[in-house]
């Protein structure tokens, strides 16, 4: 019989390959090198693939795409249960080829080039950033050492380090040139920074999607480049509520026996853009104290009743929902 459902283990150079028919028979089982994968899949009947979310799994979708294919991602978490032995590649390719078959799985939405191109200025952005952190962390304990304690925040230390430079704070020579140096490596970083921050506003600027979304109290440039560029037209969700629980922000069920337990949230999917919707909603919700809108008092009551991190998190979750549902169906906001 021909091959209907295909799972395909990708690596580096050596690519397992998993294929059965219309009734869940295995009948092919190969062992494929780099070079070979996309001659042989342009001669496979076409026929669905799915494939483990990781590293080249968007270049291998859209180049199997080309000829025809139904390739499908799924996240590795999800492919882990239809492991029936040890793992291995051909296991792996078998439990692949599984999951991919079953009606309910939750799939990753292929990027394109260009949405991946916009992502690698995000990651080198945010790089950037992390060394920043780890310069300036390095900065103020090498200043602790000398008895001089830096408040938190980036303006703090940059008025310890004028005072250094002005001779306001005393330390010994050696010390001083070599915190110094690291101050100015940190400003470079800063500039550098600064710079990617810049070409990501004018990406914003010129994608349509981008700018109704930044319309969204707490989401600006950043953060709407990298939803459009992450989710695209939001149309593989069902869903506003599936979108927001592909983003890890529903909460944890503990539920049993009729009994109904919620927790905290399950943390699942993309970090980056979970971590930009709720420090988005953070920054917007100082803006809402004392507003009477609907939205403003829905944010003032939760806060009321719990607390501003779990706003903060409820917050973002309708905003998830809100996102979705423009990027599906291409309107613009509307404040609730």
């Amino acid at each position: 019989m021909a091959i209907v459902r295909v799972g395909l283990d990708i690596a580096k150079q050596v690519f397992q390959v998993h294929g059965v028919d219309g009734h869940g028979k295995t009948i092919l089982q190969k062992t494929l090198s780099r070079p070979q994968v996309l001659t042989y899949f342009a001669r496979l009947p076409v026929c669905l693939i799915g494939i483990e979310a990781c590293s080249s799994s968007h270049y291998w979708a859209r180049e199997l795409r080309r000829f025809g294919h139904d390739v499908r991602l799924m996240a590795p978490h999800f492919v882990t249960p239809y492991r029936k032995n040890g793992k291995n590649d051909a296991n792996d390719a078998e439990a692949i080829c599984e999951a991919v078959g079953r009606p309910n799985m939750r799939f990753v939405p292929v990027k394109t080039e260009e949405a991946q191109a916009v992502l690698t200025l995000h990651r080198a952005r945010e790089l950037l950033v992390s060394e920043r952190v780890a310069l300036s962390n390095q900065i103020r304990g090498l200043l602790g050492e000398f008895g001089i304690a830096v408040a938190t925040g980036m303006a703090k230390l940059r008025q310890v380090m004028t005072e250094l430079h002005t001779g306001a704070r005393a330390l010994p020579l050696l010390a001083k040139e070599t915190i110094a140096e690291l101050y100015e490596r940190m400003l470079s970083l800063d500039s550098k920074a600064a710079e990617y921050e810049r070409k990501i506003a004018m990406l914003a600027a010129q994608s349509e999607p981008a700018k109704r979304l930044m319309k969204i109290e707490g989401v600006g440039p950043i953060t709407a480049t990298a939803l459009v560029a992450s989710v695209g037209d939001g149309k593989l969700f069902r869903s506003g509520r599936e979108f927001a629980a592909w983003l890890g922000l529903t909460p944890k069920q503990y539920s049993s026996g009729g009994k109904s337990r919620l927790g905290g949230i399950t943390k699942r999917g993309d970090v980056r853009l979970r971590t930009l919707l709720i420090h988005g909603t953070r920054s917007a919700m100082r803006s809402m104290a004392g507003k009477t809108d609907h939205k403003s008092r829905w944010v003032a009551e939760l806060q009321r009743r719990s607390c501003n991190p779990v706003a903060a998190v409820a917050l973002a979750a309708r905003n998830a929902r809100t996102i979705w549902a423009m990027l599906v169906r291409g309107t613009e906001y509307r404040v609730a």
